[in-house]
This record gives structure tokens, sequence and C-alpha cells, in this order.
């Protein structure tokens, strides 16, 4: 699995916390340094074939054809795509124009994830979107037209703009496209973000739990009806078309991140590379591969027993699939069975077989069952 980051973006969310850079100027340079640090770290993965490509960010959207072109071309120099790989590239509703569209249906691109959060303008202008509600709309409208039958769109729930009667709405708006993927996402506040400084300054209301849990409900309720498998926390998809990437992302597949901020992961350590981009395209212009493990690009942290185990436990528990108790590690297997015997008597949990599931009423509290079955010792 490969993913690339791409920092950058028209404006800022008032929520989001990911690396990003408003200011567009050094996106050549990036794109370049992008490719540059392909050249010098493709060997990261074992296996050279990829199965799936992810264009994350920021706003993928943003890069133009010629910038597209040359990522693309040199994943080809570097790396073999699957036949049937599933190559999704993030985009933002006011970027894909019917020009837009037709310039990415005639690149390796073959699934989008579009940014819609909401189909009501109130949300996206407390969001600070850059989109308008009929633009969400529109964009899904021309994506089906230039054939773009594969693809996800992100909404969010729990905003106190967001009323419960319209997120039913929204809800109803998308499930009346031949919508294959739906992502959504409880509003956080996350720390440091435009947000966060307007809550603490009461220009915001912030995040009503109970108003959270019950849309939450609503979600689980209305894509089960509109034919949709819960296969993870935040992600609906019709039968068989979940997506690839993120699956083995949950799975536990190694994969290797490209970009400012972007994280790699090879089964046994974490990598994550800095969050700057000026200095990133710097290093990228002086630095060989001989020196990269000591240029600062990125940190690495080798992951314990007991890490990898918190992690299998996370990752797996908020999946259709859950958890196998025999692909623990056979040093936390007791800890994991009397670990989760208060969940599978509060029915927060189920067994079936030798595989741990959260249960319907489980996936409401998925971060406190996946915290308490973690080994602290």
């Amino acid at each position: 699995m490969l993913y690339l980051h791409i920092p950058f973006c028209k404006q800022a969310c008032h929520y989001c916390d990911f690396h990003f850079s408003t200011s567009l100027r050094q996106k050549g340079a990036l794109v370049d340094a992008l490719i540059r640090e392909m050249e010098l770290r493709n060997d990261y993965l074992s296996e050279r074939v990829l199965s799936s490509v992810y264009f994350g960010g920021g706003t993928p959207s943003l890069l133009d054809e010629m910038e597209l072109a040359a990522i693309f071309k040199a994943i080809e120099q570097h790396f073999q795509l699957e036949p049937q790989a599933e190559i999704t590239l993030e985009a933002n509703p006011d970027d894909l124009s019917i020009e837009k569209l037709k310039s990415l249906r005639d690149s390796p691109v073959n699934r989008l994830s579009i940014g819609i959060q909401s189909f009501a303008e109130v949300d996206l202008r407390s969001m600070n979107r850059a989109h308008q509600a009929h633009e969400a709309r529109a964009c899904i409208e021309n994506a089906l037209k230039m054939g773009f039958d594969d693809f996800s769109i992100d909404l969010i729930y729990g905003s106190p703009s967001t009323s419960d009667a319209q997120w039913l709405e929204n809800l109803r708006i998308a499930f009346d496209y031949p919508l294959p993927h739906l992502s959504a996402y409880c509003l956080t506040v996350e720390p440091r973000t435009a947000l966060a400084h307007q809550v603490k300054t009461g220009q915001a209301l912030p995040v009503d739990e109970n108003q959270a849990t019950r849309q939450f409900n609503t979600l689980m309720v209305e894509a089960e009806k509109a034919g949709f498998e819960h296969y993870e926390i935040s992600n609906f998809a019709q039968p068989g078309r979940y997506a690839r990437h993120n699956t083995n992302y949950w799975r536990g597949k190694p994969y290797l991140g490209l970009g400012p901020s972007a994280h790699s992961f090879d089964g046994h350590s974490r990598q994550w590379n800095l969050a700057n981009n000026a200095r990133y395209i710097q290093l990228l212009e002086n630095t060989q591969a001989e020196k990269l493990p000591a240029s600062g690009l990125y940190e690495i942290e080798k992951l314990s027993p007991a890490q990898r185990y918190n992690e299998q436990v996370m990752t797996s528990l908020r999946t259709q699939w859950g958890l196998d108790w025999k692909l623990i590690e056979p040093q936390f297997q007791a800890h994991f069975l009397q670990s989760a015997q208060e969940f599978l008597a509060s029915k927060h949990l189920v067994q079936e077989g030798q595989t741990y599931r959260l249960s319907r009423e489980g996936r409401f509290l998925a971060d406190h069952i996946a915290a308490e079955l973690f080994y602290l010792g």
C-alpha cells in the first residue's frame, strides 16, 4: 500500500488538525520532493506490488494534471500496480468541475473520496468549508456522469449546527444517490484548531455528546435500511464495496507514507515524516539515500509486543470482522480473555467461536472497550 500526503488546502476548516498549508506557492516543489522521497524510500516495502494507492491531505484535488501525471510516472518506475489496484484521490466538491473530472477519469485514479461533510449551508459555513451546498450535490451528479461509479463521500455528525432533522436529511440525500460507500465522523474538538479556540472563547458551542450519540444511532439505522454494511465504526459500504486501502490499514498490513507528516508501518515499527513543507523540500533536495536515516526527515518508533497487541485490539474491534483470539500473541491471550468477560456479560462484546466483535450497543463504546482490553503492564 502507498499513501501520498498532499498538504495543501484553499482554506482551513475550523475542525481540522491535519498538516496542511493554505499557500500553494510551494506545491510544484513539494511534488518534486515527494517524487524524490519515493525514489529514496521505495525499498521500505518488501513487496513492490501495490494493491492500493491513496492520495490524502490536505486536498489532493488541488494537484493539476501535470503534477498528478508526474507522480504516477514515478509510481510506475518504482512499483508495480496490481491489475485491479484501487487508486483513490480525496477531493473537495468545489474542485470537481466537469473539466477536472474528465482529467481524473483519463488518469489512473479509479476511486474518489469526496469531502461533502454536509448538504446544508449552515453546517458548511460553521465548519468553514470552501464549497457551497449546491456544489455538494452537483459534484456527485457530475462524477456519476463522468463514469466514476466507485466513490465515497464523507459526512460529519454531532455538530451543534446540525439538528437531528438536518442529519436525517443529509442521510436521505446521500442515500438517494447510487452511493457505494459512506464515511461518517463525529465532530471532534481537536487541540490547536480554530474550533477549539472558538469553543474556549464562547464563540462556538461544544459538542453535545447526547446529540452525537443520537445521530450515530440514526446513522446506523438509516444505513442499514439503505442496504449498507457497517463494516468499520466510521465506514459503511454496499456489499463488497469496502475501501480496500483503509481495510488493509485496519488489518495491520504494511504501508509506505510519502509527504510531510505521512506515516509508514512495516509490521514492527512506525515512521512519521516531519510536518514542515519547506524543511521537507529542503531535505529532499540535499539528502542522499545513505544519509536519509540521519537526515531528520522522519522519526521511528519500534513497537513493543504490548504495543502491537494494543493496536491489534483497537483496529480489529473497529471492524465487522472483529478480533480472532488465536491471532493474539500467546503472552496476551489470557489477559484478553479475562478483560473481555465484563463486556461479554454486558453484551457489548459478542463471541462467535474464537472471534470477538462489538455488538451494536458496543459500537457506542468502542474506544472505551478497546482501552479496557489494552495490556499496560
